[in-house]
């Protein structure tokens, strides 16, 4: 990025963070490396290894914004069902970008940390991944989350394994399990639920990711591929965050604390009866 183009990008990141809250989660499903090859007349590897240096790109403009988790939808459970070439080329390729880009995320003060199967990656992988998550841990400026190996229902599916086994040897009784002990036998448990999921190239679908934590995320879908997504991409997504108003089931003068004359809901609920 040039001098005046830096500044120029600063002043975008002033006025964003002037303008409203900045998401303190922010999640990603990275989409459309492969169409993104095909238009081009490329091959699929191409797409993919232009969306890691999307990867660098985003994860640098999130920590300037004052994100303090950014979650990336990295490989997905299903993605090894792809033709074993791809999922070869995706393996050497995150495996380089673990080799090479540690020492970028402590010069940015990024920690990195993981969730998903991890013990089904290559074990080369793994090492990297477990070496680059010591190397960067003390790091507080943001967190970047790799989904690796991951599904929801694969993670909801080991949360259920881990309560019944915990209900059945008598250290947590049934009536005492609840949305929090659900919370805290996730992958994320040590993660805030996200505040922004965004898609890229315009699908409407969450494939799968983080189906517990997205329960009240604003949604952003960009018909931008992941590969062309950059921060001004990025910038518009948070500032349509910005402009939602997040009731959580409340109604706005619950809110905005304007509840002169406002009923509550149990004394609604007996006059309707």
């Amino acid at each position: 990025m040039g001098k005046s183009q830096s500044q120029s990008d600063e002043k975008l990141q002033e006025a964003i963070k002037k303008s409203g809250e900045i998401p303190t989660h922010i999640a990603i499903i990275m989409d459309g490396n492969g169409r993104w090859a095909k238009k081009r007349g490329l091959p699929r590897v191409a797409g993919h290894k232009r969306g890691v240096d999307t990867v660098k790109e985003i994860t640098e403009a999130c920590a300037e914004l004052g994100v303090k988790y950014l979650t990336l939808y990295t490989f997905s459970t299903e993605n090894w069902n792809r033709p074993k070439e791809e999922v070869s080329t995706l393996m050497r390729l995150l495996l380089k970008s673990l080799r090479d880009r540690v020492g970028e995320l402590n010069e940015n003060n990024i920690k990195l940390t993981t969730i998903g199967d991890v013990s089904s990656l290559p074990r080369e992988v793994q090492n990297e991944l477990f070496d680059a998550i010591e190397k960067t841990k003390n790091n507080k400026r943001m967190t970047l989350n790799l989904a690796l190996s991951y599904s929801g229902r694969w993670e909801l599916l080991e949360a259920v394994r881990k309560i019944s086994t915990l209900v059945s040897k008598g250290d947590l009784a049934i009536d005492e399990i609840n949305e929090k002990c659900i919370s805290e036998n996730l992958t994320t448990k040590n993660i805030p639920d996200p505040d922004l999921l965004i898609r890229t190239s315009g699908e409407f679908r969450v494939s799968n990711f983080l189906l517990w934590q997205i329960a009240y995320s604003e949604f952003y879908i960009s018909n931008v591929l992941w590969p062309d997504f950059g921060r001004k991409d990025l910038y518009e997504a948070v500032k349509s965050f910005q402009q939602r108003e997040r009731r959580f089931g409340k109604l706005s003068d619950q809110l905005n604390k304007n509840v002169k004359g406002l009923k509550n809901v149990s004394t609604l609920s007996k006059e309707i009866v």
